[in-house]
């Protein structure tokens, strides 16, 4: 038990980059102290680092994320959480919308909740693609690009010229954390172009965050909540964030 415990707190590392010890107490259903030792015998074989609160990667560790948290690996993490906050941004797209997607496991969930219905979506995630590649009530327009295979992307400046040409009627991106002055961020650099050409292509913008990105990872600034017109996420999440969507005008959708 506290051998496969001790590779799930690894394995989340690889994907969120850095945790904090009551995180893994809740998601591991188990004491902090437990999760302590546990990261303090995870240190001692040099698999982590351990600060003030949680624990991270070490340095030496490489940042890339097609290397470190590929599309297969993020997918497993949170999948419950991340399927209701899919569910309920699915309602919020009506027949006959142009709809953006962004990359990621989320937004495949929401593609996966929006099979059968008549809208186009247009889309930089060839992960999107494999779920309506076959739906012939969608109308599936694939941005061209550059391919991140591990992460089932297309990324470059075709596919930000491309959505330069473009105007929908909701875009859903996401983010990798959302800090506490409002700062929406990711961790992969030419992920970020794309995202900030999906919210200037569309009328209104959509973050898809579950409750484990607040405040998450990340180092790079995509915008602030200001930004946005609505969030979606789980009970669970920071409530400061949602006074603060709600000062700026940001509605707030709890799955």
């Amino acid at each position: 038990m506290r051998h496969q415990r001790q590779l799930e707190i690894v394995r989340r590392l690889r994907v969120n980059g850095a945790i904090s010890v009551e995180e893994l107490a809740a998601s591991l259903g188990v004491s902090a102290a437990t999760v302590r030792r546990d990261l303090q015998r995870l240190q001692s074989e040099g698999k982590l680092t351990r600060v003030h609160g949680g624990a991270h990667l070490p340095s030496f560790v490489t940042e890339d994320a097609d290397v470190d948290r590929p599309f297969a690996l993020v997918a497993t993490v949170d999948a419950a959480d991340k399927r209701a906050v899919a569910r309920a941004a699915a309602a919020m797209v009506r027949d006959g919308d142009m709809v953006l997607l962004d990359i990621g496991t989320t937004t495949q969930l929401l593609a996966q909740e929006l099979r059968g219905r008549r809208v186009t979506i247009v889309t930089a995630s060839l992960a999107v693609l494999d779920v309506l590649r076959d739906d012939n009530a969608v109308e599936l327009v694939l941005l061209g690009g550059l391919v991140r295979r591990a992460y089932h992307s297309l990324v470059g400046v075709i596919t930000e010229d491309t959505l330069r040409q473009l105007h929908a009627d909701i875009a859903f991106i996401g983010a990798s954390g959302v800090r506490s002055d409002g700062s929406v961020l990711d961790t992969t650099l030419v992920e970020v172009p794309v995202k900030r050409g999906l919210i200037a292509a569309s009328s209104r913008t959509v973050l898809l965050t579950d409750r484990h990105k607040y405040p998450g990872t990340g180092t790079l600034r995509v915008c602030g909540v200001g930004d946005l017109d609505a969030i979606v996420t789980n009970a669970g999440a920071d409530t400061d964030m949602f006074e603060l969507c709600t000062r700026s005008g940001v509605e707030v959708v709890v799955a």
